[in-house]
């Protein structure tokens, strides 16, 4: 148990550098469209800046899955999930995250195959800036992996709460119903005024 608790809290620590570092990437795909604004309006239209700023959006969604899937960020539609006790929502969290695991599986092995391709052949973009795609397809696949090793240590915190047990050191997440309401589920008084 020791090992799969530390296996938790490394891999949330992983995931929590990574996604501080690519929230923060934002600011150089803004960069991107704003010289490309700029040298559209002014000056002639730069080559590579739609493409560019196409390439760190991918990189911004990828790398930052395993921050967002640690923190709850996914959208999740919820018709009785609320309602239900924290153990129950583990358990079918740790079903979903199953099937989670198991797409992410088939995402890297065709992520590796195309990455293995573009190498090979140095594969180049269609566009007329033709840049090289494997450094982007090596970005994909390494940010598909850190989904899936978040993705499994998530699966590991849901089965140990769906069994009642605590991993030692692994702060528990919580539930979307204790995100809506941090004081324990009062609403506040914007809330109370909406309500009447």
């Amino acid at each position: 148990m020791r090992r799969l608790a530390a296996y938790v809290r490394f891999i949330d620590r992983v995931s929590g550098w990574v996604g501080l570092v690519t929230m923060y990437s934002i600011f150089a795909m803004i960069g991107i469209l704003f010289y490309s604004t700029i040298t559209k309006t002014f000056f002639l239209p730069s080559l590579w800046t739609l493409e560019m700023a196409q390439f760190a959006m991918v990189a911004y969604f990828l790398v930052g899955g395993g921050y967002s899937l640690k923190m709850g960020a996914h959208v999740r539609m919820d018709l009785a999930y609320g309602r239900w006790s924290p153990r129950t929502q583990a358990s079918v969290d740790a079903v979903t995250i199953l099937l989670l695991i198991f797409y992410l599986g088939i995402l890297l092995y065709g992520g590796i195959s195309s990455t293995a391709y573009a190498l090979e052949y140095s594969e180049r973009s269609y566009s007329s800036w033709r840049p090289y795609m494997a450094p982007i397809k090596i970005v994909m696949v390494c940010g598909i992996v850190l989904m899936l090793l978040q993705a499994i240590a998530m699966l590991i915190r849901n089965v140990a709460e769906a069994r009642g047990i605590v991993l030692p050191g692994v702060e528990r997440l919580p539930r979307e119903d204790e995100l809506d309401h941090p004081r324990g589920g009062e609403p506040d008084e914007a809330e109370r005024g909406a309500a009447s």
